[in-house]
């Protein structure tokens, strides 16, 4: 039995199956969770004779790193690959450090069917969705190994203190492979285990999910007791423009998503982001900032991340700084917050839209297999 992403409940229902008290899950969830110790037969909380059973039995199944690209700006693209089940398949991660913080953004799908016409992602086309375990994976792998590197004294410092610490200091992104609202169970799952204080521990204000704009996931994603916060990624100012670029707004177009963003319960320290791709030439007119303006007009508590496209193989250009500075004050100056977003990790291919599988050809120092 495969116990990474299995829940508190899961695991103590596992427990009792295996005639061990319920307890005893807890104390696996704990372990694999929070103390991050994939090593079940090395965990002495458990006694010797459940260790071994769990040895027999059960496996706890991390992504496999099968490369590691470095960016000249710090940044990490993982190249992971997964389980046989249901099929194979490969995605990648980016974990992006900062002074005092990192951020990881994860898959959630292999691939994509969403076909967004700008993004890299989308010419693998859905490969299969990811198990809750593959996608609490991508988290765990990069925080266990900046914890190896605390350990071996690196940071210096209480190595113990700054492992626990670790979580606290993260923000995740859902914004690798994949639409997340179309694995929606696998996704809640992973996300009830991250955003536990007794499982990963990241705070919901640090943990942001990035739809293409399912409304029915966003109707449903609402309703979900334990969230974190909700991107839209918006890239068009109408819907001529939008269907081009995102072939989903055809099911879903403007006036319905934006129905359904209108209706989503906002928490007291939350506010909606609408992200918006900059494409040279196709949707960064000043008649495209006035018309966002119009769109977001109903919404008190929103603001925009513009983001600079990133190349790849595809008819776009990136919009000029000067296009991309008079987008933003456009809707400034008409009350609408709106930030740049630069990606970070462009020359190892692990920006937003970047994220297709490709070999990147740099150092061999850089990659380790």
């Amino acid at each position: 039995m495969e116990l990474l992403g299995k829940s508190k409940e899961e695991l103590r229902a596992y427990c009792k199956m295996v005639s061990e008290p319920v307890y005893r899950g807890e104390q696996i969830y704990r372990a694999l969770y929070a103390e991050r110790r994939f090593d079940l037969g090395a965990v002495t909380t458990l006694p010797a004779a459940l260790r071994e059973k769990l040895l027999q039995e059960a496996t706890v199944t991390l992504p496999t790193v099968r490369q590691r690209y470095l960016s000249s700006d710090g940044s990490v693209r993982y190249l992971f690959r997964l389980g046989e089940k249901p099929k194979p398949a490969a995605v990648e991660a980016v974990f992006m450090p900062s002074e005092g913080w990192q951020t990881i953004c994860i898959s959630t799908q292999a691939g994509c069917a969403v076909d967004c016409q700008f993004c890299l992602t989308a010419q693998l086309g859905l490969i299969r969705n990811l198990t809750a375990g593959e996608i609490v994976g991508q988290v765990l792998v990069p925080l266990n190994e900046m914890s190896e590197k605390v350990s071996d004294g690196e940071n210096g410092g209480d190595a113990e203190g700054e492992k626990a610490g670790l979580a606290a200091r993260t923000n995740v992104v859902l914004m690798g492979q994949g639409e997340p609202l179309l694995n929606f169970e696998n996704v809640m799952a992973a996300l009830r285990i991250l955003l536990d204080e007794e499982g990963v521990g990241l705070s919901p204000k640090h943990v942001t999910l990035s739809t293409s704009g399912i409304v029915p996931g966003i109707e449903r994603f609402a309703k979900e007791e334990v969230r974190p916060k909700l991107a839209i990624s918006l890239n068009a100012s109408n819907d001529e423009q939008r269907d081009e670029l995102m072939p989903i707004n055809k099911k879903y177009p403007l006036k319905v998503l934006m129905e359904a963003c209108r209706h989503y319960p906002l928490r007291n320290w939350e506010h909606l982001t609408f992200e918006y791709v900059m494409l040279g030439g196709v949707n960064d007119a000043s008649e495209d900032a006035r018309r966002v303006v119009k769109l977001l007009a109903p919404f008190k508590r929103v603001k925009v991340n513009l983001i600079p496209w990133n190349p790849g193989e595809l008819p776009y250009k990136e919009s000029g700084n000067e296009k991309i500075e008079e987008f933003r004050r456009i809707l400034t100056d008409r009350g609408v917050p709106a930030f740049v977003r630069y990606s970070r990790g462009r020359d190892v291919m692990a920006a937003c839209g970047q994220l297709a599988l490709i070999e990147v050809q740099i150092s061999p120092l850089t990659v380790i297999s």
